[in-house]
């Protein structure tokens, strides 16, 4: 068991030494610092801290501003920790999850937050209405205009957060995908994916695992060619098929070695027929075709193809 410190402050001017102090004297054995604005998502050092922590660890803040920008943040990160059996605490708050009081401290502060949530939908769901009523265009005006200023704004917003919300939990299948990509199959890598995920996390598909690599790559976190196409599969034979092909090689090489024992000249011999092979297969080898029918000439006629290219006759 970790315990684990973070200290943040907003500007490159600030201070953090008085952070720092407090979670040493609180234990911490190891403590991850970041300048960063408390309502940037895209918190790099605090995303691969929480993915770093597992079962029994704790993460221990001087005080809830330092950790979260917000209430439904707080709960986000204190539901990530609550999966990875890890612990929260708040050395200037009433919030311990690893005592009975900091866990009610938590579910009330969970109510609260949600009834402020329906409150807000509720007046904003009155708000449009009014507005809608009274003739008002709803959006963002420059937005609708095409303002491709306001659009690069939201598409960069966009992004960030779709970046801060893949960073946590990136070192659970990340390294996965480096391992198979190029190399297998989209559909290949998924499913190790998912086998290696914690029974909590949610499973991708194979769009949404595609669409988190590109992001990925876009901002120089993963490799370009991650996302090459894979090679072609190597074609599975049924095993009746390679048990036949088998049996014919095996055949021929026998009805050669017959015919030189019965003086037969090399220039003189002649292959068995494939109505002859077929027989073989069917009466002798007790070996029937995948159709489940009698064997058809140009079924015979790959088997024969197949011995004589992997040099087995």
């Amino acid at each position: 068991m970790t315990v684990y410190g973070y200290a943040r402050v907003s500007t490159e001017g600030q201070d953090l030494e008085p952070q720092l102090a407090a979670l040493r004297s609180a234990g911490c054995t190891e403590i991850v610092e970041e300048k960063a604005s408390g309502t940037d998502r895209a918190r790099p050092e605090l995303a691969r801290l929480l993915g770093r922590l597992r079962r029994g660890d704790s993460l221990v803040v001087v005080r809830i501003d330092r950790l979260a920008r917000s209430l439904a943040h707080l709960l986000q990160v204190i539901d990530r920790l609550q999966d990875a059996g890890a612990h929260f605490r708040s050395l200037s708050d009433p919030i311990d999850t690893a005592s009975p009081t900091g866990r009610l401290v938590v579910q009330v502060i969970g109510a609260i937050a949600e009834f402020e949530r329906n409150l807000i939908a509720e007046r904003t769901k009155a708000g449009l209405a009014v507005a809608k009523a009274r003739g008002k265009t709803l959006g963002n005006p420059r937005l609708i205009a095409g303002d491709p200023q306001v659009r690069r704004a939201l598409i960069d917003g966009q992004r960030r957060t779709r970046l801060a919300d893949l960073l946590p939990g990136l070192d659970e299948w990340l390294p996965v995908v480096r391992r198979l990509r190029p190399g297998q199959s989209w559909e290949d890598v998924v499913a190790a994916v998912n086998a290696a995920l914690p029974a909590s996390r949610r499973r991708f598909t194979r769009d949404r695992l595609v669409r988190c690599v590109r992001i990925l790559a876009d901002e120089g976190l993963a490799e370009r060619q991650l996302l090459e196409a894979a090679g072609p599969r190597p074609r599975r034979r049924k095993p009746e098929v390679v048990r036949a092909a088998e049996a014919v090689a095996r055949y021929l090489r026998g009805h050669r070695r017959e015919a030189a024992e019965r003086g037969v000249p090399a220039e003189a011999y002649r292959p068995p027929t494939l109505v002859q092979i077929a027989r073989h297969l069917a009466e002798d080898a007790k070996i029937k075709p995948p159709s489940g029918a009698a064997w058809a000439p140009s079924s015979v006629k790959a088997l024969v193809d197949r011995a004589r290219s992997a040099e087995q006759v």
